[in-house]
């Protein structure tokens, strides 16, 4: 049986309140103590990657892949399948170790750590196929994205003591927040499996979101959408980068990346093609040819 949530009267806590509005939390575990989410400069580069290579086996699926991403903007990803964009974003997140090559996040090379050391540092991502714990209760999997906030330990939780409380009250308070942000919150108590896909996808964007992230990895968040699910998802995009979050975007929903991307970078058979704004793209002769499509 799905929990329902219902909550005591609010409580003073020890984090800042904006009159009811949704407001990022410092993350704990960063070392970069009081800066906010949205306080990395526009004019350096969040996100670096360097030479980076991947092989399976014989097969090179990423060939020395450089292209750096500033902050706060939304990076897309294109290219056919089997371009190596997936595989990118796994070298990324820390799913995969790369062969060669490093990846830089705020002055820090994190290719070689576990993802769960990556989602502390502040990356968060969604994955092709909707990840969910579908049995659980939508605001649980919300919530599951946010033990990385929490302090409680064992004993607190065992006798439920009054610390404990609040930070789970503050927890549900936060998630109630995010599904609100991305349109689920009359959904919230109802079985993650018994969404359609378009809501189900709202719902892995919320989790990843109660992460706190500064970097969010979306992969193909639009694939198996109508075309009034994929306006609300690229709408949603423009939310999250208001918010100060920088967003990497694979998609193969064109209409969706040029009116929503700021930079495009295109891979073809693991290599990287070319980069540039979406009028760059749009008039790159490499790329018309080979994935565009030349118009009649």
């Amino acid at each position: 049986m799905n929990r329902q949530v219902t909550f005591e009267p609010k409580q003073e806590l020890n984090q800042k309140e904006d009159n009811g509005c949704l407001h990022h939390a410092v993350p704990i575990s960063t070392e970069e103590g009081n800066r906010g989410l949205g306080e990395t400069s526009k004019n350096t580069f969040i996100l670096e990657v360097k030479d980076l290579g991947k092989s399976f086996g014989g097969v090179e699926a990423l060939h020395n892949i450089t292209f750096s991403v500033p902050s706060g903007i939304i990076q897309a990803i294109i290219g056919p399948n089997g371009a190596g964009k997936t595989t990118l974003l796994n070298c990324i997140s820390g799913v995969i170790k790369p062969t060669r090559g490093r990846i830089i996040f705020l002055g820090k090379s994190i290719e070689n750590l576990q993802p769960h050391k990556i989602a502390t540092l502040g990356i968060s991502r969604t994955f092709q196929n909707v990840a969910l714990f579908k049995r659980m209760s939508v605001i649980e999997n919300v919530t599951i994205g946010l033990h990385t906030k929490t302090r409680s330990g064992f004993t607190s939780c065992a006798l439920r003591l009054p610390s404990m409380i609040r930070e789970e009250r503050h927890i549900f308070e936060r998630a109630q927040e995010w599904l609100e942000f991305v349109g689920l919150a009359d959904e919230m108590n109802k079985e993650a499996g018994s969404l359609p896909l378009g809501k189900q996808k709202l719902l892995e964007v919320a989790r990843a979101l109660a992460t706190e992230p500064r970097l969010l990895l979306l992969d193909e968040p639009a694939g198996g959408l109508n075309t009034a699910e994929t306006e609300q998802f690229g709408e949603l995009i423009e939310k999250i980068k208001n918010l100060g979050i920088t967003v990497v975007l694979i998609e193969h929903d064109m209409n969706l990346v040029m009116e929503r991307s700021d930079q495009i970078a295109v891979l073809h058979y693991g290599k990287l093609l070319a980069t540039g704004t979406p009028q760059e793209i749009k008039k790159n002769p490499q790329v018309v040819e080979i994935y565009l499509g030349k118009e009649e």
